[in-house]
């Protein structure tokens, strides 16, 4: 019967080590390990870090804003209910001002009570999420090749060979590779990029404060950058600071009182006293959009695919939709009989996720072009669009559906469902 699609016929199974192999082992990878074998796919996770140095991690600053949409992936995958210490998101506040200076009164304010679906999204940290999706691998049968790397892959017409840094070689049906927005897998495949250097680095960390934070996330827009003051459990609060990068080097030498004598004009007294809830890091920006997200069977994902400014707190967002995308194109796929790593299927998942992405991208990069200055004609310009898009109730809660990742043609794990 013809349904639209011509089925293809697996070569024997002798002739791999594994149907599908994941280079990376950060959230993307291991999210997209626990996904695949979930619909039946054997798989080999391949992470250059020990698993010494893995399973003890210290806080390094990251912490997640998870929409709707990214909670619900993880909750379908038998993890979200496994997380300790996240923390509901019920507000969002964007105001635009100067270091010193009271915001400006035109701002746009957001409250999860304009949803149906409950908080707009939560925080997680890096230090819990990391820890509860390699447990989930491991409890999944995920294979884990860890302290290695692919040092070379060789495509064919019924599968890719893997050569590792440890002289292992492995055969598989697909490459996916989540290693991150210089990946050299990308690389390798002659895979170009198109992006640019911001001059902008964040400084992340951990602040403790005085007054609860009621769960409202802050954004307020400086003309150096944005400061993002994100809510977490305990009555902390995650930064992430962006600044010009030489004077990013320069307040991330200071101690830390001095640290926090340059940021409490920016941070104001809103939560009271402050102080420093563990160590500092910076994190340098840029933008870095793969002109293709596929090559000769292999598939890029995540940051190995697009890299954006953190100003809507969307890049890992973006990373597990591409990991719900890539999975259900996949699934379907092998359910119907074809070779999951021919080109015409891959191109599924680069035509589902391809325009999604430079449209995340060009809007970020936008953002921070418009907010991340001190051009009182742009000030003006968009004071007033905050005050506007706050002043239409519908305009706003389609920002807000945005946001949490309820719009759009969502995969199957994005709407909580299983593949």
């Amino acid at each position: 019967m013809d349904n639209g699609f011509r089925a293809h016929i697996f070569p024997p199974v002798s002739m791999y080590d594994t149907d599908i192999a994941i280079a990376g082992g950060g959230l993307n990878g291991l999210t997209m390990a626990i996904a695949l074998r979930s619909a039946g796919f054997a798989v080999t996770l391949i992470e250059p870090v020990a698993q010494s140095v893995r399973a003890n991690a210290k806080f390094d600053g990251r912490s997640y804003a998870l929409s709707i949409g990214s909670q619900r992936v993880l909750s379908a995958l038998g993890v979200w209910e496994t997380l300790t210490a996240t923390q509901p998101i019920l507000g969002i506040k964007v105001t635009d001002g100067r270091p010193g200076e009271a915001p400006s009164p035109l701002m746009l304010a957001f409250d999860h009570a304009e949803i149906e679906e409950g908080p707009m999204g939560h925080m997680a940290e890096d230090r819990h999420l990391r820890p509860a999706l390699m447990k989930a691998a491991k409890a999944a049968g995920v294979t884990q090749l860890t302290g290695d790397a692919v040092a070379s892959e060789s495509a064919d017409a019924s599968g890719i060979m893997l050569t590792l840094g440890s002289g292992k070689s492995l055969r598989a049906r697909l490459l996916i590779a989540c290693d991150g927005k210089k990946s050299q897998i990308a690389v390798r495949a002659g895979v170009r990029r198109t992006g640019w250097d911001y001059d902008q680095t964040s400084l992340v960390c951990a602040i403790a404060h005085e007054k609860p934070h009621g769960g409202i996330a802050h954004q307020f827009f400086l003309p150096s950058g944005p400061l993002a003051i994100l809510p977490l459990a305990d009555n902390r609060v995650s930064i992430v600071w962006t600044e010009r990068t030489a004077r990013a080097a320069e307040i991330q030498a200071m101690s830390d009182e001095d640290y926090l004598d340059v940021l409490r004009p920016r941070f104001g007294t809103f939560l009271g006293k402050i102080k420093l809830a563990g160590d500092r890091f910076t994190y340098p920006l840029s933008l870095s959009v793969a002109d293709r997200f596929v090559a000769d069977r292999i598939a890029l994902v995540g940051d190995a695919a697009h890299a954006v400014h953190p100003i809507a707190g969307q890049g890992l967002n973006a990373g597990l939709k591409d990991v719900a995308a890539l999975a259900e194109v996949l699934t379907d796929a092998h359910r119907r009989g074809e070779d999951i790593g021919r080109a015409d299927v891959l191109e599924r998942y680069q035509r589902w996720r391809r325009f999604d992405v430079a449209t995340l991208a060009l809007a970020t990069d936008s953002f921070n072009k418009l907010f991340s200055n001190d051009n009182s004609a742009l000030r003006l310009i968009r004071d007033i669009g905050l005050g506007l898009t706050n002043a239409l109730p519908g305009l706003r809660r389609s920002f807000i559906r945005e946001a949490a990742g309820l719009t759009g043609d969502l995969p199957r794990l994005a709407q909580g469902k299983p593949l």
